[in-house]
């Protein structure tokens, strides 16, 4: 039996991913218009893809929490 493997994206894509959907989700918010509101959706849909998740907050997290795991991996404990 095999184990599955679960692929990441990269961190610098999750980073990008998770500001725009931030900033999107200000603009929409306080100003938005239609071309605003496609363009978070878009950056939503793919943050959800990226991290195998089917809601934004869920995303968001996910993608906080790879981001956190790859800055452990970067930087090793020192003693």
């Amino acid at each position: 039996m095999e184990a599955a493997v679960m692929l990441r994206a990269h961190p610098s894509l999750l980073r990008e991913l998770v500001e725009r959907c931030e900033t999107l989700r200000r603009r929409v918010a306080s100003r938005g218009n239609a071309e605003t509101w496609r363009q978070f959706q878009d950056a939503s849909y793919t943050l959800c893809v990226v991290t195998g998740t089917r809601q934004l907050d869920t995303a968001l997290y996910v993608a906080r929490q790879q981001l956190a795991d790859a800055m452990r991996r970067e930087q090793p404990l020192r003693h």
